[in-house]
């Protein structure tokens, strides 16, 4: 480690700003200049290493994963807004919820829940205003929350309280992205009283879900959604999720599932707004299949164009754009040796643009995935992560992005004068605006 070139605290400080505003152009510059490892200091005591090396990214989280585990950015700083659930924890915590929460998420429980996501999909689509310019991000925004409403809770009598969780959320996760980039200025988010006030809207969202969970016990009706199979999980001694816990891993899926979701959805659309040929292609094999049937996802294994131009989204605009990780036992890498608590961050936007590895990088190329071998490709590429620790929801979210692109393109015609997306790196890749025009097909 310590022949890593580094970046000293003060070039940092000297930075500051533009790192609070977006810190991948900062990144792309050091690794320009350093190659695909190096250090930044980043406090007194404080080294993180920053990589984009595929083999150093597979080592950590693939083959050498029980020697690192997810730093107190997550487990302490995101857990104290949205809980203590599998995004959250580590250890036997994180295993045992894990094994929970994982069933609820398997191929053959979410054929079921397939008509239900699409009917929240027509719904939202119907609101789309027609030769306008909107900003679609918050469309796909409202989109993917509602579909995690009633895939979880089968109720549309629940807007209101949707919409509140919703603006908790994402005003909480403002304030965490100002406390993770300027840590400088922790003591005076406390003392002025930042940081109780979102802890506070953290509490009222807690209330509201347990309000829907208590409400759905009290009825005793099963549904058949993500909120029944909570319910009935059970630990190894028979015993059901406590209510916190299970509040907990509600919240994290509502955060977790609507928002990366949104945040490819609009990247997509936009780069299919700006690539009217592969707008086209998508179109044609849309209409070619049928989504109204009940059995949805056989069919949705009939659009892999569409799946291609996902992927290749998520491939430009990695939601999860940075991974992190601490040593938590002393490890080597080829030649490089990684002591006890060293803490890592994998930057999957740069790998994911990494020429070496992909032609022509900075370009939509949907067929790419094609004509690339998955067991090659996919050893540089990580849209949901890698390892026991990938997204547990990734197969829900595909489904989710593939009917929502099948049914819009079905509707509309999409197109955009704007020339640039701008990015805004939050606790996942979002998007900045995204003017679009929704042109309704005759």
């Amino acid at each position: 480690m310590k022949n890593l070139h580094t970046v000293n605290r003060l070039e940092v400080l000297k930075n500051s700003k533009r790192i609070l505003k977006n810190p991948l152009p900062f990144h792309n510059e050091k690794f320009k200049e350093f190659g695909h490892t190096f250090k930044v200091q980043t406090g007194w005591n404080q080294d993180i290493v920053f990589t984009k090396n595929p083999g150093f990214i597979k080592h950590i989280l693939q083959k050498q994963h029980k020697a690192y585990q997810k730093s107190t950015l997550q487990t302490k700083d995101l857990a104290k807004y949205i809980g203590n659930g599998i995004l959250t924890s580590n250890g036997e915590h994180w295993r045992t919820h894990r094994r929970m929460v994982q069933p609820a998420f398997h191929k053959k429980k979410l054929a079921n829940l397939m008509t239900t996501v699409r009917e929240a999909i027509l719904s939202e689509i119907k609101g789309i205003p027609s030769h306008k310019t909107v900003d679609v991000y918050g469309l796909m925004s409202n989109l993917a929350f509602q579909v995690v409403a009633q895939s979880l809770f089968s109720n549309d009598n629940i807007r209101e309280e949707m919409n509140r969780l919703q603006f908790v959320t994402e005003t909480n996760q403002r304030m965490l992205i100002k406390e993770m980039r300027q840590p400088y200025l922790n003591w005076w988010f406390k003392l002025s009283g930042k940081i109780d006030k979102h802890l506070k809207l953290s509490e009222e969202a807690k209330q509201l879900l347990g309000t829907l969970i208590n409400n759905r016990r009290d009825a005793t009706l099963e549904k058949d959604d993500l909120l029944d199979m909570l319910l009935q999980a059970r630990y190894e001694d028979g015993t059901p999720m406590p209510q916190k816990q299970l509040i907990d891993e509600v919240l994290i899926l509502f955060t977790a599932g609507h928002e990366t979701t949104a945040n490819v959805l609009s990247f997509l659309l936009y780069l299919l707004a700006k690539h009217p040929q592969a707008q086209e292609k998508a179109y044609q094999e849309a209409t070619k299949v049928n989504l109204e049937s009940d059995a949805i996802l056989p069919n949705l294994a009939q659009l892999p164009y569409i799946q291609n131009c996902i992927e290749e989204a998520m491939r430009l605009f990695p939601p999860a754009y940075v991974i992190d990780r601490v040593a938590i036992q002393d490890d080597t890498f080829e030649d490089m040796h990684i002591p006890k608590g060293t803490m890592i961050l994998m930057s999957i936007y740069e790998l994911h643009r990494h020429e070496d590895f992909w032609e022509k990088p900075d370009s939509f190329y949907p067929d790419r995935f094609n004509e690339i071998d998955k067991k090659v490709y996919q050893e540089y590429y990580y849209p949901f992560g890698a390892g026991p620790r990938m997204c547990v929801g990734n197969n829900f979210a595909m489904y989710e992005m593939i009917i929502t692109v099948a049914e819009i393109l079905k509707k509309y015609t999409i197109t955009t004068d704007s020339n640039k997306v701008e990015i805004n790196p939050l606790i996942s890749l979002k998007p900045k605006e995204v003017p679009l025009q929704f042109i309704p097909r005759i």
